[in-house]
C-alpha cells in the first residue's frame, strides 16, 4: 500500500490567488507538486528552471521532499529590489531633514 500526502500549491497574482489541493505519493518533491498542479499550463510565466519556490514562506529548492500538509508557494519575480528601495527612501528622508531647518 502506497502512502499519500496532501499538499497545496499556491500562486499569487496581483488580481487573484490560485490554490490547488493535491494528493501525491509520499516522497514527492516540490518540482513534482508544481508540475502536477497544472499552474504552469495556466500561467506560462512560471518557469521551474529560473523561478523561485518555497514552503510556508521559506525559499526551497525544487528537489525538496514534501511532507503531509505542506504549502508549496510559487513566487513571482520582484518588480524592484527591496534593498534599493530602502536606500532611496533613506536618502530622501535625509535630504528632507537637511532641508527642513538650518539650525539642526
Amino acid at each position: 500500500m502506497t502512502d499519500f500526502i496532501e499538499i497545496q500549491v499556491v500562486y499569487a497574482r496581483p488580481e487573484r490567488q490560485e490554490l490547488v489541493s493535491l494528493k501525491l505519493p509520499a516522497g514527492a518533491t516540490l518540482r513534482q507538486a508544481v508540475e502536477a498542479s497544472g499552474l504552469m499550463q495556466k500561467y506560462p510565466e512560471i518557469d521551474l528552471a529560473t523561478g523561485k519556490f518555497g514552503l510556508y514562506a521559506k525559499l526551497s529548492k525544487s528537489d525538496a521532499v514534501l511532507r503531509n500538509r505542506d504549502r508549496v508557494e510559487i513566487y513571482r519575480p520582484l518588480i524592484a529590489d527591496p534593498k534599493e528601495v530602502r536606500k532611496q527612501r533613506a536618502a530622501e528622508g535625509k535630504a528632507m531633514k537637511k532641508g527642513g531647518g538650518a539650525d539642526e
